[in-house]
């Protein structure tokens, strides 16, 4: 898989994709990625990207014949267009089922916003989806980028174990259950007992009613999306349900 970043911050990219998973995916030919100052693309001396908003307002608005300029050098080296995926804060919610479709993907390109905005007309005839990793709003994409390169990366197939991320909030719909370490005692305040038991039955139950109680305490909105779509789930919660809710 393949990932190509378009940003005004290349920089930024570095220090972070050469840390420790994300570059074991790399050593192993799981992934590769291109960081590209989309400023090489302006086509004017100055690299200037940005320009005032036409009908006037504040703020600067990204140009888009750099952008423009990329995408068509791209489409005479290759035909096959990639997936295009702007991150901004107008795009659709990034869930995990979000992730799990790009996991899917063999060569997605992640355009880094900055500014106002980019320019419209980039996005209707290159932008395949928006996406958004929260309802705030940052001084640039790059770190919304990374967060959704690190979340696809981390659950292509080989980079770590996949029982280290079935564990993950929203895997499974539900927030995660809470966890311990050692030492099992820490100024008289003891890990559950459950958890030392070794009964691996009884575990599991504690894990998933702790996870219930914290969707039902933080997330209720995604305890309601999981009993309208999942049938099995309803009866799990029917059994749960009055230890949670006291």
């Amino acid at each position: 898989m393949k990932f190509t970043v378009l940003t005004l911050f290349p920089e930024i990219f570095e220090l972070y994709l050469n840390q420790t998973i994300i570059q074991r995916a790399v050593d192993m030919g799981i992934v590769n990625y291109e960081i590209v100052n989309i400023r090489e693309f302006s086509g004017n001396k100055h690299g200037q990207v940005d320009d005032t908003p036409f009908g006037g307002g504040a703020g600067m608005v990204l140009k888009p014949e750099p952008y423009w300029n990329y995408f068509k050098m791209k489409s005479h080296e290759n035909p096959n267009k990639p997936f295009v995926i702007f991150v901004t804060p107008q795009g659709v919610p990034a869930s995990q089922k979000i992730v799990g479709e790009i996991a899917e993907m063999e060569d997605v390109v992640l355009i880094s916003g900055r500014y106002e905005g980019l320019d419209q007309r980039v996005i209707d005839n290159f932008v395949d989806l928006e996406v958004s990793i929260g309802d705030f709003v940052l001084s640039s994409g790059d770190l919304p980028v990374l967060c959704l390169m690190d979340s696809v990366i981390r659950i292509k197939d080989g980079v770590i174990k996949k029982e280290s991320f079935e564990t993950d909030s929203f895997y499974n719909g539900l927030l995660g259950f809470p966890q311990y370490t050692k030492p099992a005692v820490i100024e008289d305040v003891e890990v559950p007992e459950v958890l030392t038991s070794g009964h691996h039955k009884k575990i599991d139950e504690y894990r998933l009613l702790e996870s219930l109680k914290k969707t039902y305490r933080n997330r209720p909105d995604l305890l309601e999306k999981k009993l309208s779509e999942d049938e099995n789930f309803r009866t799990i919660w029917e059994k749960y349900k009055k230890e949670i809710e006291l």
